[in-house]
C-alpha cells in the first residue's frame, strides 16, 4: 500500500475538479498538504473539508507570478516543512479558433499553464536537489498530443508542458528529482457536464472504454507517478484517457 505519512505536497489550481481530487488522495494516504489556487477562498474551503491526521492549509495565488509563488511556497513550507510532492495542476482554457483569438486569450494560457509549471518548478525543484530528493508531476493534455481545433493555446501550452517535462527531468535526475507527466483525456468535470448530451455521446464514441474519465482516475495517476513504485521512472507521459488516443 502507498503511504506517504510524512511527506509534504503541494497542488497548485487544488480547490476542485481533477485538482481537488489529487489533494485529497494525497492527503488520505498521509501527505501533509498544500492547496494552492488563485481563489484562495476556495483553496481554504477545499483544505478545511479535508479530515484526518495530516495538516491541509489553503493559500492563494497566481501561479503565473514570480512573486506571488515565492510567497506561497515559503508560506507552505514555513507552516508544513520542505515539499516532497509538487503537483503543477493549475490550468485553464479560452478557447477560439485562431483566426478569431485575441493575443490577451493567447498569453493568458500560456502565462497559466507553461509559465506557472516553470515557475513552480524552478522554485520547488531547486530546494528538492539540495536534499536530492523530490518528485514533480504535471499535469498536461492529451490535446498536448493530439492538438484540437479551437484550442491553439491550450494545445500549444501542453505540449510545450510535456516537451518542459522531459527536459527538466534529464537536468534533475542526477539529484534523485524526478519530474513526469499526466496527460488526462475527457473528464468528467464541469466543464464536460456543461455539453449538450449529443456533444457528450459524441465524445464517447471516441473512447474504446466507452466512458468519461473519472477525477479519481487521474489523481490515481498522479499519486502512482509520486510513490516509491514509480522510483525508476521519469521522463514519462502518463495517458489516462480510456484508451481514446492509443
Amino acid at each position: 500500500m502507498i503511504d506517504f505519512t510524512g511527506k509534504v505536497a503541494m497542488v497548485t489550481g487544488g480547490s476542485r475538479g481533477i485538482g481537488l481530487s489529487i489533494a485529497t488522495r494525497l492527503y488520505q494516504l498521509g501527505c501533509s498538504l498544500a492547496i494552492l489556487d488563485v481563489d484562495e477562498a476556495g483553496a481554504q474551503q477545499a483544505a478545511g473539508g479535508l479530515s484526518g491526521k495530516g495538516q491541509a492549509i489553503g493559500l492563494g495565488a497566481d501561479v503565473s507570478s514570480a512573486a506571488q509563488v515565492e510567497t506561497a511556497v515559503a508560506a507552505a513550507e514555513q507552516q508544513l516543512g520542505p515539499i516532497d510532492i509538487l503537483v503543477n495542476n493549475a490550468g485553464l482554457t479560452r478557447d477560439g479558433l485562431l483566426i478569431r483569438m485575441s493575443e490577451g486569450d493567447w498569453d493568458l494560457v500560456l502565462d497559466v499553464n507553461l509559465k506557472g509549471p516553470f515557475l513552480m518548478t524552478k522554485l520547488v525543484g531547486r530546494n528538492m536537489m539540495k536534499r536530492r530528493a523530490g518528485r514533480i508531476v504535471n499535469v498536461a493534455s492529451v490535446v498536448g498530443i493530439t492538438g484540437n481545433a479551437g484550442q491553439a493555446n491550450y494545445a500549444a501550452s501542453k505540449a510545450g508542458l510535456i516537451g518542459f517535462t522531459k527536459a527538466v527531468a534529464k537536468e534533475l535526475a542526477s539529484r534523485g528529482v524526478l519530474l513526469n507527466a499526466v496527460a488526462p483525456g475527457f473528464i468528467d468535470t464541469e466543464m464536460t457536464r456543461s455539453l449538450p448530451e449529443t456533444a457528450r455521446q459524441a465524445l464517447l464514441t471516441q473512447i474504446p472504454l466507452q466512458r468519461l474519465g473519472q477525477p479519481d482516475d487521474v489523481a490515481s495517476a498522479v499519486v502512482f507517478l509520486a510513490s516509491d513504485l514509480a522510483s525508476y521512472i521519469t521522463g514519462q507521459v502518463l495517458v489516462v484517457d480510456g484508451g481514446m488516443v492509443m
